[in-house]
């Protein structure tokens, strides 16, 4: 589930049975739910901690992943594993994406699309590899709220 911090009372405690009846179940040995949250709009009180905190008392022992922003190195590397190119060749790219998305890996992923959707980032034939308009991107516009 996504956006859980958004999410009610009624919800959280339908999330926290479902948790429970499931950790509790002798059928199944285990159970898996995914939920996502951004923890910059959470408060330390927050239900969603409460909630993790109680299911805890029974015996179900959640894993919190917390996904950061990448640096400038991590970025490249990423931009590099994907477009199959050695990172020497990504990394003017890659200052650019990290520039606009200052590292968030949503912002990245989304930006990255739409890069290839509108052509400024796409696959030559002829050249049996990716190639982009760094003019074009570097002049794209991106929301002030990345």
């Amino acid at each position: 589930l996504d956006d859980l911090q958004w999410a009610d009372e009624a919800s959280i405690e339908v999330i926290k049975r479902l948790l429970l009846t499931s950790g509790a179940s002798h059928q199944s040995k285990s159970f898996f739910f995914l939920g996502c949250c951004r923890g910059d709009e959470m408060t330390d009180d927050h239900q969603i901690w409460n909630m993790i905190n109680s299911v805890k008392h029974f015996s179900i022992t959640p894993t919190i992943v917390e996904l950061t922003c990448m640096d400038k190195d991590n970025m490249n590397t990423l931009v590099s594993n994907i477009l199959c190119l050695s990172p020497r060749l990504t990394q003017s790219l890659s200052d650019i994406l990290y520039h606009k998305t200052k590292g968030n890996p949503l912002f990245f992923c989304q930006l990255m699309i739409s890069l290839n959707r509108e052509g400024l980032l796409s696959v030559s034939l002829s050249r049996r590899r990716w190639e982009w308009d760094e003019e074009k991107i570097q002049m794209r516009n991106i929301p002030d709220n990345v």
